[in-house]
């Protein structure tokens, strides 16, 4: 490998691509709530967050804190977004305090925002001034299909 070609590299490298940059839409405070449905019982519990999505230095990589309460259950996480070249899906990573963790694909097509896991999915739009994100989340049930478990909406924390 020539100089010239380890420079390349490394400009590319040090550049993140368009795909990461349509993720600033979410940088910054957001207030979250939401009903979360009991998946045994089907009563439905109070969801309240603060949900906080900065980028690591370097621009690769988007960070997202979760502080937050449902019901009485104190709830927090941090996700890791990035974007996967190979297959063009962006890919979350999260660990919460109840031991949980999770590995998704994710999609962000116009206003839309769509996260898959194995037995997790989202699907969340984004209002016309990108300040309001209302969305659910499904669980894949015994039976093989998705059912209700969160409705949640973030509202942007203008400061």
């Amino acid at each position: 490998m020539t100089e010239h070609d380890h420079g390349n590299d490394l400009e590319k490298i040090s550049n993140p691509n368009s795909f990461l940059t349509n993720l600033n839409v979410f940088v910054g405070k957001w207030r979250t709530e939401g009903i979360v449905k009991d998946r045994t019982s089907g009563s439905t519990i109070r969801l309240r967050a603060t949900d906080t999505y900065e980028w690591l230095p370097g621009g690769f990589f988007l960070i997202h804190h979760v502080d937050g309460h449902i019901g009485v259950a104190e709830v927090k996480a941090i996700e890791i977004i990035g974007f996967d070249e190979a297959s063009q899906m962006y890919f979350t990573h999260s660990f919460d305090n109840q031991r949980s963790r999770g590995n998704y694909q994710a999609n962000l097509q116009d206003a839309v925002w769509t996260i898959t896991g194995t037995s997790e999915r989202f699907s969340g739009i984004f209002s016309d001034d990108f300040n309001t994100l209302s969305g659910r989340w499904e669980l894949l049930n015994e039976s093989s299909e998705w059912e209700q478990w969160m409705d949640i909406t973030l509202t942007r924390i203008v400061s």
